[in-house]
């Protein structure tokens, strides 16, 4: 009898220390790039925020509406996905060693037909540095 309580204990312990492993090492998954909604932004649509505001300016003077958004805002799980000309699989660390006195940050998707037709789809990461949102950098999500 004793070996079987010895055994159960033993089990429940490991079990334990998985789970807790399993927490710590950050192995829960963030949301997945489709698990965000694509929003319009054509002439009709109220920006949310000053990069909305900004793609619509930009967008209504080419003539290219409408646009899609995917707004990531400030995911960390995103971010270590987006590959771009400066930054791969980056961390918020790594964006406030390259943007001095970085006040915050978003990333999002873009999708658009060119004057071609043909089907645009970029990942833009916005770094808001000095007072100022600027692009950062540029790419796309890594699957």
């Amino acid at each position: 009898m004793r070996k079987k309580q010895v055994f159960v204990f033993s089990f429940f312990t490991i079990i334990a220390v998985l789970l807790i492993l399993g927490g710590l090492s950050g192995c829960k998954r963030g949301l997945r790039s489709d698990e965000y909604p694509w929003v319009t932004i054509d002439e009709n649509y109220q920006p949310q925020n000053y990069i909305e505001q900004s793609i619509k300016d930009d967008f209504e003077q080419t003539g290219l509406f409408p646009v899609y958004v995917r707004n990531y805002d400030k995911s960390t799980s995103i971010l270590r996905r987006f590959r771009g000309a400066n930054f791969a699989r980056a961390n918020e660390a790594a964006l406030r060693m390259a943007f001095e006195g970085l006040e915050d940050w978003m990333i999002l998707d873009l999708r658009y037909k060119n004057e071609r037709g043909e089907e645009i789809i970029r990942t833009i990461l916005y770094v808001k540095a000095a007072g100022d949102w600027r692009v950062g950098d540029s790419g796309s999500l890594l699957k």
